[in-house]
C-alpha cells in the first residue's frame, strides 16, 4: 500500500513482517514525523501553524508526513469549516501512546547536541526544547 494512503485505510505493511522495530520505524521514522508528533503533543495546530514553526519543511513534505501519520492512526485531521475547509491536526488517543518514545528521543538528542557541539543549546526556533508533559 502507498504511504499516501488516506485515513481509514489500513496501515502500510510492515517491511519486515514480525519485526517490531521495522513496524515502529514505518510509523514514526520519517524525517519530520517525530518533530510533528512533538509539536502536536503541545496542542492541535492548523497546517499553516505547523509550517510557521521555523522548520525548513516544504508544504509538500509536510502534507505527505501528516498523511502518513494519519494513515497510521497517530494523527487526525479535523475539518473546522466550509469549503475551502480549514483543518486542524491533533494527536489521536493512539498517537499519545508514542509520546514517551518522542520524549526519550528528544532527551537523547539534547545530550547528543551537548556531546557533539560542545554545549550548544537547542535551537529555540525549532521549538523542541521543552519536555512533553
Amino acid at each position: 500500500m502507498s504511504k499516501k494512503a488516506p485515513a481509514g485505510n489500513p496501515s502500510r505493511p510492515n517491511p519486515l513482517p514480525g519485526c517490531p522495530m521495522a513496524a515502529a520505524f514505518a510509523a514514526i521514522g520519517g524525517k519530520w514525523k517525530l518533530t510533528l508528533l512533538y509539536w502536536l503533543a503541545h496542542g492541535e495546530s492548523h497546517f499553516a501553524g505547523l509550517r510557521r514553526r521555523g522548520a525548513p519543511i516544504t508544504p509538500k513534505v509536510l502534507a505527505e508526513q501528516l498523511r502518513e501519520l494519519e494513515a497510521d492512526g497517530l494523527v487526525e485531521r479535523v475539518v473546522t469549516g466550509p469549503v475551502p475547509a480549514r483543518v486542524i491536526y491533533r494527536l489521536t488517543p493512539y498517537g499519545t501512546t508514542v509520546l514517551p518514545v518522542v520524549e526519550e528521543v528528544r532527551v537523547w538528542g539534547e545530550a547528543h547536541l551537548l556531546r557533539t557541539h560542545g554545549g550548544a543549546a537547542p535551537d529555540a526556533a525549532m521549538g523542541c526544547a521543552n519536555a512533553i508533559a
